[in-house]
């Protein structure tokens, strides 16, 4: 059934919090809410939990034994507290190991570069020396096969390069406004001019294939993420030769060498290891419930991560919050009246892979869910929660926020019923079921630009105060949502009207779960 509603913002502002360390003010006297502040905010282990998996354990690639090794280590955690959990199978996924990358500059003089290298990229063997290729200003069909010729043991660049590596919101802060007008307007014309030069070579599909044809060694690439020091990092779209993220500053440098007939050569030693098909899996970790074993309140975050740095806030903070969570619920609210399951997600960064797997392998925990939570993104305090278009959220989420603490009930929004912001992550998994899923949201402007997939996204970046509240709060939410006495019906909302089409956008259809890279 679906019905329209208004959408509602719930917003208590109450006092702040004392500069004390960690205040509270209670309104109510539950003692499991109390062990809860008092296990999560005076004892939290997040600091602790935090260093062993970003700095011991580090990035967690999709099919890499960083996974794996993270997956051994939230078990054993579990183990230690006393937790049921389990890997849970679902598929088989490419497996590929990197090692030790370096790129220096040898002419026209030397340089150590600042690189990545691209994720399932070929490494090279050994020590490779070659010329940088620049993909020429008059580049077309009719002379593309000539240039190829030309490009054998060379290493090609393949993105269009910055302007300049200064973010944009300094620019607009302390430039003049007619300087950042013609920034921005040569930056559109670099971009169209690489856009051209680039399509002699065909579709994007086509580029590294006719290249990987022509002998190329390798290939350079930078995506830029608009901050100091920052790109983002993603995968190789070749199997035959090495593929580089080189950063803005050194890849602008290479670029200016190469047009003004300085070729640069580099020296590239890079170390990467195909490990083929490997499966894949879920952590899955329960409480069983005391009273309503079959219904469930289900906490998620996902574990796996993008590889140039070591996946700080995407989600080393989610999978922190979460684990944190049940070892404060274990030892402040053992005996559960519904099941308390927690999914530590595979393969989020390649489709939300994992918590489709499991919504199609556990039909009952989508027919007995009482609500998910989910959380994803970086740093800071949780500041909204979105009902994600289901009526009820109206009801629960303020009925459930009413006995946490003011000092951190009054920094969240409530958005209820919610218009389904922010698909793409692991609760659109069991949003598309109709099943209740809601997002523990952060603030977001830092963290696109900083941290989501780049290769700063590291320990030092996570504020440890809010992760401690955060796991707090989730774990009183997950409290909360298992003792209602009331199910949360799923009665839909209208959703609100789409820019493109005008119209009241559909609900999420769910799609099969990808379960192998072929």
């Amino acid at each position: 059934m679906t019905r329209s509603a208004p959408l509602m913002l719930v917003c208590i502002i109450l006092a702040p919090l004392s500069n004390n360390g960690f205040a509270q003010t209670y309104p109510t006297d539950d003692p499991v809410i109390r062990e809860i502040w008092d296990l999560g905010m005076e004892n939290s282990m997040t600091r602790e939990l935090a260093h062993e998996l970003m700095d011991v354990v580090g990035p967690r690639l999709y099919g890499s034994p960083g996974l794996t090794a993270a997956e051994d280590w939230v078990l054993g955690k579990y183990d230690a507290w006393g937790i049921e959990a389990e890997r849970e199978e679902y598929g088989t996924w490419t497996g590929w190991e990197s090692g030790i990358l370096h790129v220096d500059m040898v002419e026209p003089r030397v340089t150590t570069l600042e690189t990545e290298l691209l994720a399932w990229s070929l490494g090279t063997d050994g020590l490779v020396e070659g010329d940088v290729a620049l993909p020429p200003a008059d580049l077309s069909s009719e002379n593309v096969d000539e240039w190829l010729s030309t490009v054998r043991g060379k290493f090609v660049l393949m993105s269009a390069p910055e302007l300049m590596c200064r973010a944009d919101q300094e620019l607009e802060a302390n430039a003049r406004p007619e300087t950042v007008e013609r920034l921005e307007a040569d930056r559109r014309a670099v971009f169209m001019d690489w856009n051209t030069r680039l399509s002699a070579l065909g579709g994007f599909s086509d580029r590294t294939s006719r290249l990987d044809s022509a002998g190329a060694a390798g290939y350079l690439t930078s995506r830029w993420s608009g901050g100091w020091g920052v790109n983002k990092v993603f995968s190789a779209s070749s199997r035959e030769a090495v593929s580089i993220d080189v950063s803005c500053e050194d890849y602008g440098l290479l670029t200016r060498l190469a047009e003004s007939g300085h070729t640069p050569r580099l020296r590239v030693n890079a170390q990467a290891e195909f490990l083929g098909d490997v499966p894949t899996f879920n952590v899955i970790g329960q409480i069983t419930g005391s009273e309503l074993p079959n219904e469930y309140v289900l906490l998620g975050a996902h574990l796996d991560s993008w590889h140039a740095a070591t996946g700080a806030t995407d989600n080393g903070t989610g999978t922190i919050t979460m684990l944190e969570a049940m070892r404060i619920l274990k030892q402040a609210y053992p005996t559960p009246k519904r099941t308390i399951l927690v999914g530590h997600w595979g393969g989020e960064e390649l489709g939300t892979i994992g918590s489709s797997a499991f919504r199609e392998d556990h039909p009952e925990v989508m027919e007995g869910l009482q609500v998910a939570f989910n959380q994803d993104n970086g740093t800071w305090r949780f500041e909204r929660i979105e009902g994600q278009g289901f009526l009820a959220s109206a009801e629960h989420l303020p009925k459930w926020m009413a006995p946490v603490p003011t000092e951190i009930a009054s920094q969240v929004l409530l958005e209820v019923p919610g218009p389904q912001n922010n698909a793409g992550s692991d609760h659109t998994s069991f949003l598309c079921a109709e099943a209740p899923s809601f997002r523990f949201q952060s603030p977001y402007d830092e963290y696109r630009q900083y941290t989501w997939h780049t290769n700063r996204d590291t320990f030092d970046k996570i504020v440890f105060d809010d992760l401690a509240q955060n796991a707090t709060l989730a774990a009183m939410m997950a409290y909360m949502a298992s003792e209602d006495n009331v199910r949360v019906a799923r009665t839909l909302t209208n959703l609100p009207l789409s820019q493109r089409t005008g119209q009241p956008r559909s609900w999420p259809t769910c799609r099969p779960a990808r379960r192998s890279a072929n």
